[in-house]
């Protein structure tokens, strides 16, 4: 089943604050896509308000990711040196913290009954 993250950014005031972001989400789609286990890196802008991003993050399975046993996507995601380039660049933009939400995506190949 494929493992999914979406984090969601919110830009602070100041000026340059929208288009840092919106760069540095780029820069970090093209580089995260090529990780291995790494079935996309997808990231967005509202189309309401230009100080609102998410990041949507699919990766080929979710694993195990324990300190001594990281047997997941995340670890090839974690384990890239771009990662450590990112928090700090991000969040002194942000106006408040990143919202993370961690999903299973749901089985959609079978047909299904709903109930009534």
């Amino acid at each position: 089943m494929v493992y999914t993250l979406t984090v969601h950014l919110y830009a602070n005031e100041k000026p340059d604050s929208i288009d840092r972001i919106k760069a540095k989400l780029i820069e970090a789609a093209r580089i995260y896509r090529k990780d291995k286990e790494t079935i996309d890196w997808l990231v967005m802008q509202d189309v309401h308000d230009p100080r609102a991003f998410t990041i949507v993050e699919r990766f080929e399975n979710e694993g195990v990711w324990l300190p001594d046993s990281r047997t997941s996507s995340q670890k090839y995601h974690l384990e890239n040196p771009y990662w450590k380039t990112f928090d700090p660049y991000v969040i002194p933009l942000l106006d408040k913290g990143m919202d993370l939400r961690r999903h299973e995506e749901l089985d959609t190949s079978q047909d299904v009954e709903v109930p009534v």
